[in-house]
């Protein structure tokens, strides 16, 4: 009964991500302003690293442990670097 009650949630969890993953997409490519489109990729690459979580915790490899941690180190210096060329219209002084 629990690995049913955790099968549902697991797919529901995923099923949800995908969608939220969607209306990101949209909001990046519609944003009307520059500042719009960042939360949208901020939001995607939180989304795909838990999405990629949650398909770790449905078949129990670490790779994709491991792959949501680059995802989010990468997103992090990606959102970092462009709040910084949107303040100041350059990434590098």
């Amino acid at each position: 009964m629990s690995e049913t009650i955790l099968l549902v949630a697991v797919t529901l969890a995923q099923i949800m991500l995908a969608a939220a993953m969607g209306l990101s997409l949209v909001r990046m490519i519609r944003g009307p302003r520059a500042q719009d489109r960042v939360m949208a990729l901020d939001t995607l690459y939180v989304n795909s690293m838990l999405m990629l979580l949650v398909f770790g915790m449905r078949t129990g490899s670490t790779l994709y442990f491991e792959a949501s941690f680059i995802i989010a180190a990468l997103g992090f210096v990606s959102s970092v670097a462009l709040a910084k060329f949107l303040m100041r219209g350059e990434v590098i002084e």
